[in-house]
């Protein structure tokens, strides 16, 4: 440790009393040279005493930035949740182009704002324990406003004379895309044995019932109700088939801008003379001003056709299904399908849409596991509700022209 502070201040103290002497004011050792030289001693000792701490602190937030910048993954410093550092990783990982543009902004101004609550809490515990906290995740954004996943590790530290939070994390957004992606083939793999069981169980027993009216015909027991039961499991087995090949084909279709009144009130039509022999009613309530919507007009047909069909079989007795067509936040319609049929259990409202689950003693679950398929193709979510013995409300809800439009210029 250097002593300059010393003998700056023991000097002066010495020249001063030299002035003095020369000036004839004091003898030269007087008690104030030896009190002043002794002051001016411990003075200087505790001066240079700081600077050598300081200086050994300067040199250890160099060696802090050397060993920071050296280091291929980001890195980082804050306090108060604001950047004090980052070495070049970090820096080209926010987006910037010069670390000094980083200094000093918020650390939450790079994270999506669902994630605020989990870094607050992280924080927390870093300057409770003191200590390195476990690797935790985070989804955040760089300065042009790209997302990507990142996780991260971080302690306590001390730099600059202040407290402050060392984080050291990295890039994991390939690494949850492929995870993603083995999830995602592994449910797909899943879901056809799934579907090729459920097939294989749905059309045996058709064919079951057929191999023995066959036989019959063997043994020349001739009936008309056989040839009519016959024909009726082969429509069964076509129609099954017919279901599988709506969901397996790629799909071609051509979107058009269409009134979703017209295209309701036809459904209504086709399906009139049905609801005419089952004493069901269907009543239909539009809101004024509905904007159009850009679709595939058949496929939505269909999905209207199968919610009609499966309200009217929900109520074998009879009722009113109401239909109710509304504008929904901006750029949205919402249609309501109500019935007021058997109702649907709440631990079997999870399972619809998964192919050969159903409420119905003949169905296969393929009809509405279509219409999710349809709706989702036309950027759109069906959503359902239902009480036993009440009846079910199925919401769906449709982008219009002019929000489809929007999306597409975005893109």
């Amino acid at each position: 440790m250097k002593r300059n502070g010393q003998f700056i201040l023991v000097s002066i103290s010495i020249l001063f009393t030299f002035y003095q002497k020369l000036t004839g004011q004091h003898d030269f050792f007087s008690l104030d040279f030896f009190i002043f030289t002794i002051i001016a001693w411990g003075v200087g000792w505790q001066y240079d005493k700081v600077r050598y701490y300081e200086k050994k602190a300067k040199s250890s937030e160099e060696s802090y930035k050397k060993l920071i910048d050296s280091l291929p993954q980001p890195v980082y410093i804050t306090h108060n949740h604001c950047f004090l550092y980052a070495n070049l990783a970090a820096v080209n990982m926010a987006g910037f182009d010069r670390r000094e543009d980083m200094i000093g902004r918020s650390l939450f101004e790079f994270i999506i704002p669902e994630y605020n609550e989990r870094l607050l809490e992280r924080f927390k515990q870093i300057n409770k324990e003191k200590s390195p906290i476990n690797t935790i995740e985070y989804r955040a954004k760089r300065l042009d406003g790209s997302t990507f996943f990142f996780e991260v590790t971080s302690l306590f530290i001390s730099f600059g004379g202040k407290e402050a939070v060392l984080s050291v994390g990295k890039d994991i957004t390939d690494r949850k895309e492929q995870t993603e992606q083995i999830l995602q083939k592994s449910e797909k793999l899943a879901l056809l044995g799934q579907m090729a069981a459920g097939i294989a169980h749905e059309i045996r027993n058709p064919l079951t019932s057929i191999r023995g009216f066959i036989q019959l015909f063997k043994a020349k027991q001739l009936k008309d109700q056989y040839f009519d039961i016959v024909l009726s499991e082969l429509d069964r087995i076509n129609a099954i088939v017919g279901e599988f090949l709506v969901l397996a084909k790629p799909s071609s279709s051509v979107f058009t801008e269409r009134d979703i009144k017209v295209l309701i009130n036809d459904v209504v039509t086709l399906i009139g003379t049905q609801t005419i022999l089952t004493n069901v009613e269907i009543a239909v309530d539009y809101e004024s001003g509905l904007p159009m919507v850009s679709c595939e007009e058949n496929q939505l047909k269909q999905v209207f056709l199968n919610l009609f069909k499966n309200a009217i079989e929900a109520m074998p007795q009879g009722g009113t299904i109401s239909v109710k067509v509304r504008k929904k936040d901006e750029g949205f319609i919402s249609i309501q399908v109500i019935d007021e049929g058997v109702g649907i259990p709440v631990e079997r409202i999870s399972t619809l849409g998964e192919p050969f689950f159903t409420t119905k003693e003949k169905g296969t679950g393929l009809g509405l596991m279509t219409c999710y398929k349809i709706i989702e193709s036309h950027q759109g979510s069906l959503s359902i509700q239902s009480k036993v013995n009440e009846g079910t409300t199925i919401e769906i809800i449709l982008p219009s022209i002019v929000q489809t439009l929007l999306k597409i210029d975005s893109i």
